[in-house]
């Protein structure tokens, strides 16, 4: 019987690379080609971004997470305080950010990646969480739907330097 040699962990600024990667393949399967280059950015400025945020985190409850296959980061994720103006800062966390490399979905990654969040937000006190998703993305949110994740009915549109904008819905779950 082989088993595989998978894992998650908080991320270390050694992960920056890795990371970046992921976020920059994603980017470009759920997007476009362009998207990554129209705003400058490259995988050794996304890196040097990311060690400098895994380095000095904005306060103990922020945590990045990555999901592992051997030592090769494959996904990752953001868990904090959530700062949603109707939020209850002493009850809910909010999953900030989850992505999974697009060449590794199917692996089992995402879901132990979603445990190792929802463990982390726990853990760190809060009851609820919440988690913004792409309202066109409709893999994600089944993915989340089908872990217990359920909209709120809390939406926003996003919009970057060149007016392109992506609109979001809101998903929740009770921690406890």
């Amino acid at each position: 019987m082989v088993v595989a040699d998978v894992s998650v962990r908080v991320a270390w600024p050694a992960d920056a690379a890795g990371i970046a990667g992921v976020q920059l393949r994603s980017w470009r399967a759920r997007y476009d080609d362009g998207v990554a280059a129209e705003h400058g950015l490259d995988a050794d400025a996304l890196a040097a971004a990311w060690r400098q945020s895994l380095s000095r985190p904005p306060e103990a409850r922020h945590r990045a997470m990555v999901a592992l296959a051997a030592d090769r980061v494959v996904g990752f994720a953001l868990t904090g305080p959530n700062t949603d103006p109707d939020a209850d800062p002493a009850a809910d966390g909010e999953m900030a950010e989850f992505t999974v490399d697009p060449e590794q979905t199917r692996g089992g990654h995402g879901s132990r990646l979603l445990q190792a969040c929802v463990d982390t937000l726990a853990a760190d006190g809060f009851t609820r969480a919440v988690c913004w998703a792409d309202a066109a993305d409709d893999v994600v949110r089944a993915f989340l739907t089908s872990a217990g994740w359920a909209a709120d009915g809390a939406s926003r549109e996003l919009a970057d330097e060149s007016g392109a904008t992506v609109k979001q819905v809101r998903l929740h779950t009770a921690l406890v």
